[in-house]
């Protein structure tokens, strides 16, 4: 067996536990890190597709900025077990069920799917490079610049909101 094959394998194996400890985990502290180690397993696949740009934007976006916003959030609620909602045990088991299912599921049309025989249409351009994606990205004419200013706008917007509406007033006795 190719060793690319086996460190598929690891990296699936351990993307689909984290992504099921993350829903599982009754902590939300738990929940977000092992979304973390999840995201990191998917920028290993990004690694194994050689697309090395898109697994370190992967890692600063995802896994740097979400991940502080989800922590920042999850503190800021400030949750406690003796606040928190019990579900009953047949809730988990049919959520347990039902991910058995789809995952059953997956694995037989993955199983019983026929891989693509043809040929590939190759361009021979280069477009892991940087430099054709900041083209591509921030051309002058058909370039995403305006887009790519709105966005962020728009995040140091929602930013200032999540400040505001965090802040906490002052009592008055």
């Amino acid at each position: 067996m190719a060793p690319v094959l086996i460190i598929f394998y690891i990296l699936a194996a351990f993307t689909l536990a984290t992504a099921f400890l993350t829903i599982y985990s009754k902590n939300p502290i738990h929940s977000a890190i092992y979304l973390v180690l999840c995201f990191f397993s998917i920028a290993g696949h990004y690694l194994l597709f050689n697309a090395q740009f898109l697994a370190i934007v992967h890692i600063i976006v995802y896994s740097g900025a979400i991940m502080v916003l989800f922590l920042f959030t999850i503190m800021l609620m400030n949750l406690n077990k003796e606040d928190e909602v019990h579900k009953p045990r047949i809730t988990r088991l049919g959520a347990i069920t039902v991910f058995v299912l789809l995952s059953s599921a997956l694995v037989l049309i993955f199983m019983y799917s026929k891989p693509f025989v043809g040929e590939y249409y190759t361009s021979h351009e280069d477009f892991q490079s940087i430099k054709k994606l900041g083209t591509v990205l921030l051309d002058d004419k058909d370039g995403f610049m305006v887009p790519f200013e709105f966005a962020s706008v728009l995040l140091l917007v929602a930013m200032i909101g999540a400040v505001l509406l965090s802040k906490k007033e002052k009592t008055s006795k």
